[in-house]
């Protein structure tokens, strides 16, 4: 299969890098507004440095990754779809849900596959306790707890067009929500602050959030983000049920763990989501790779992304309003 990679970001260079090490993939072009950024990576990885009318007007290019801006998404989408490419596109399609649905009908009428990329459904940690959840090994699922922390956060000029933190970052985790409890939630409670940087609260935005979901049958979900976990990147899951429960715990740089009279040592957790989620992004790009060959319906897809935009939302107007929201 042969890709068009359209950014050369951070996140480019993983998928692009995990794209070129395949040897059923190549990636053929590679765009970007910075024309040294895009030569960087297609040199990187074989490709050849393009625009992005070359790439969707290219009949060699099969499938498109959509590694740019989030404000660039639904557009690239609706014209990779057109064009008759797989499309592969990092989370979130878009900022605004009614934006989303028009773009998902574009997906629709031209029958292409969409694929959305929420990474950490396919961490083996996360993807082994769902499977262990459905597989009955605690019951029947009562309550779910997400913990996600940065390092530290981003640049303020990232922050000034992520969306926010409920639709940048814990959008990740309405997604991990949504996959373990396999079941929507109806109603959202949303609690955030600026605690971390002020001027992330200047900007409009919080760094430090808690949000609580419950679904129909009474399941609840309770999601907890910071942009600053002084102790490394901090990702955890622990759900719940009527005959025990299922934790997928931090990753360590090692499983050495010294004890004497000061008491237990282990070492740090790993620092950032290159190291954490690296296998899972490779097991993201089998999972589309495999799609794209067999025909079938990828997930998550389109409509993944949109309710996890849906739950951004509700959560956002939660904490403006102080007030517990119903989801549409």
């Amino acid at each position: 299969m042969k890709f068009g990679i359209i950014g050369a970001g951070r996140i480019g260079k993983i998928h692009g890098g995990n794209i070129a090490a395949r040897r059923d993939c190549k990636a053929v072009y590679v765009a970007d507004a910075d024309a040294g950024a895009a030569a960087a990576l297609a040199a990187e990885t074989g490709a050849k440095p393009a625009s992005v009318d070359e790439i969707l007007g290219s009949k060699e290019v099969d499938a498109v990754a959509i590694c740019s801006p989030t404000d660039t998404h639904a557009d690239l989408i609706e014209r990779s779809a057109r064009a008759g490419k797989a499309v592969f596109c990092e989370k979130p399609i878009a900022l605004d849900v009614k934006r989303i649905r028009a773009c998902l009908d574009v997906v629709k009428q031209t029958g292409a596959t969409l694929m959305i990329g929420f990474n950490r459904r396919f961490d083996p940690n996360f993807a082994s306790l769902r499977q262990r959840i459905a597989e009955g090994a605690i019951g029947s699922l009562e309550i779910v707890s997400i913990v996600s922390r940065d390092p530290s956060p981003p640049p303020l000029s990232y922050i000034a067009r992520s969306g926010g933190l409920f639709r940048d970052m814990m959008i990740h985790d309405f997604d991990m929500a949504r996959f373990i409890l396999d079941e929507e939630p109806v109603a959202v409670s949303a609690m955030g602050s600026a605690l971390v940087d002020k001027a992330i609260g200047e900007a409009g935005d919080i760094d430090t959030a808690v949000v609580i979901m419950e679904t129909k049958s009474g399941k609840v979900a309770q999601i907890s983000n910071s942009r600053r976990a002084s102790y490394g990147y901090d990702q955890r899951v622990e759900a719940h049920g009527d005959k025990g429960m299922a934790h997928a715990a931090n990753i360590r740089e090692t499983t050495v763990e010294l004890a004497g009279a000061h008491g237990f040592t282990s070492d740090k957790v790993l620092n950032f989501f290159l190291e954490r989620y690296d296998s899972a992004y490779r097991n993201e790009l089998d999972a589309f790779v495999n799609a794209v060959k067999t025909g079938a319906k990828p997930r998550p897809d389109g409509e993944d992304g949109l309710r996890a935009n849906i739950l951004a939302d509700a959560a956002y107007q939660s904490w403006k309003t102080k007030q517990r929201v119903a989801v549409g």
